[in-house]
C-alpha cells in the first residue's frame, strides 16, 4: 500500500498545492476524499473474505456442533456453515476484519480436534507473487511456495501450509519448496529483514 501510495502522491501533491489559493477548504475536502477513497480502495483491494476449514478426528454431529460453536467464539467472524459429511467449516468474515489463522486452529484445538486443511479467499489487485518469496496481505505477512511466479488479480484461494494445518506428511514434503528457516518456526528468521518485516513476527506460508 505503502509503494502504491508513493507513486501517486506527487500529482495528489500538484493537485492539492495548484488549488490552495482558490479556495482552502475546498481543497482540503477534496484532498480528504482523494487520500480517503484510494487507502479505503486499497484496503479492499485485498482482502481475506472467507475460510473452508477441514477438521479431523470427528465422529460425530456432537463433534461438528462443539467446533462451530468454537468458532463462533471469535470475534470477527461472521458466520459458520458445517458440513458433518466433510467435516469443513465455511466460515464468513466481518467486512475489514483482522484475520488470524491461528485464531481458527487454536479454537479447533481447543474443542478437542485439528485441522486437516485450511483455505482462505483472498482479493487480489495486480499482485505479483514468486516461489519462496514474501508479501504483505491485510498487515500479514505471506510466504508462498510451489507456485511459478505470476501476477494474480481478482479473487484466489490460498492454502495454508503450517504445521497444525497440514499433516505431518505433507509439512514434510513441503520443505523442499524452500531453503527458507522461517518455514521451521513460522516466525521472521534472516530470511525475512530483507522484505522488512519485523523480528517476531507471524509468517504464514501459503500455496494457491
Amino acid at each position: 500500500m505503502i509503494a502504491a501510495l508513493a507513486t501517486r502522491l506527487p500529482e495528489l501533491c500538484v493537485y492539492i498545492i495548484i488549488n490552495a489559493k482558490k479556495n482552502k477548504m475546498k481543497t482540503f475536502i477534496y484532498a480528504a476524499v482523494i487520500f480517503g477513497s484510494f487507502f479505503i480502495n486499497d484496503t479492499q483491494a485485498q482482502s481475506i473474505r472467507k475460510a473452508s476449514l477441514q477438521a479431523s478426528g470427528l465422529t460425530c454431529s456432537m463433534c461438528s456442533n462443539s467446533i462451530n460453536k468454537a468458532l463462533k467464539t471469535i470475534d470477527y467472524i461472521e458466520s459458520v456453515r458445517s458440513n458433518i459429511s466433510t467435516s469443513t467449516f465455511e466460515i464468513t468474515f466481518k467486512p475489514g476484519a483482522k484475520v488470524n489463522f491461528d485464531d481458527l486452529k487454536f479454537k479447533v484445538e481447543d474443542a478437542g480436534f485439528s485441522v486437516a486443511n485450511l483455505t482462505a479467499q483472498v482479493e487480489f489487485n495486480n499482485t505479483s507473487i514468486n516461489n519462496d518469496e514474501h508479501i504483505n496481505i491485510d498487515g500479514m505477512s505471506f510466504h508462498f511456495l510451489n507456485v511459478k511466479g505470476q501476477v494474480l488479480t481478482g479473487n484466489k484461494t490460498i492454502r495454508i501450509l503450517d504445521k497444525g494445518f497440514v499433516t505431518s506428511k505433507e509439512y514434510k514434503k513441503n520443505e523442499k519448496f524452500t531453503s527458507k528457516e522461517c518455514y521451521k518456526t513460522g516466525k521472521t528468521a534472516a530470511c525475512c529483514s530483507k522484505d522488512g518485516i519485523a523480528a517476531g513476527a507471524r509468517i504464514y506460508h501459503v500455496t494457491i
